[in-house]
């Protein structure tokens, strides 16, 4: 069964790319009948209907720094995934290498999760954590999380479009193996 996945970006577009480079080396069309069929920028168009028009059955923010509005959170449920540079429910909004560091957290991550209405407060679908280092400065720690990023994002893209995780109502569900794939503790 075929299902289309349309990315949302910002910025560089690191996290994009990941995730096509994966689609790609891992041929996802042919084994798991998932396509990418569109990337759109945080130009100001009528997002759910562009979404609509390219059948989204997964929008995927990558790096895509507006604020959702309900409706668009709403007609998506349960089809809407994001990336966040922190563990969260840790670290919500922006600067968060900063304030980890601040904080004098000894582990700091990344967290996959389905959007909800709430900033960054989906129920959690996926966590990448490394450890904070002494000399660590917030590039230092942005650029160790990034590396992780570019590894949890990809799996759970492939995870929720070709249904081993899914949401229920506010829980996630998925299988062990899933799950194993996305729990990711780095050196």
């Amino acid at each position: 069964m075929k299902k289309n996945i349309v990315v949302l970006i910002s910025g560089r577009g690191s996290n994009f790319k990941s995730v096509y480079e994966a689609s790609v080396r891992e041929n996802w069309a042919e084994k798991y009948g998932l396509y990418i069929s569109g990337v759109i920028s945080n130009r100001a168009d009528d997002l759910a209907d562009a979404c609509d028009e390219f059948g989204a059955d997964l929008i995927v923010l990558a790096g895509f720094m507006r604020v959702l509005t309900p409706y668009f959170v709403d007609r998506f449920s349960g089809r809407i995934l994001n990336i966040h540079p922190a563990l969260l429910p840790l670290f919500t909004g922006l600067h968060t290498h900063e304030r980890a560091l601040q904080a004098g957290v000894r582990v700091h991550g990344v967290t996959v999760h389905f959007v909800s209405a709430e900033l960054d407060g989906g129920p959690i679908v996926g966590q990448a954590a490394v450890p904070v280092l002494a000399n660590d400065t917030p590039e230092i720690l942005a650029a160790r999380v990034l590396v992780q990023e570019h590894v949890l994002y990809p799996r759970a893209v492939r995870l929720v479009a070709s249904g081993r995780v899914k949401l229920d109502g506010n829980k996630v569900l998925m299988d062990e193996e899933a799950s194993r794939e996305l729990a990711i503790l780095a050196q």
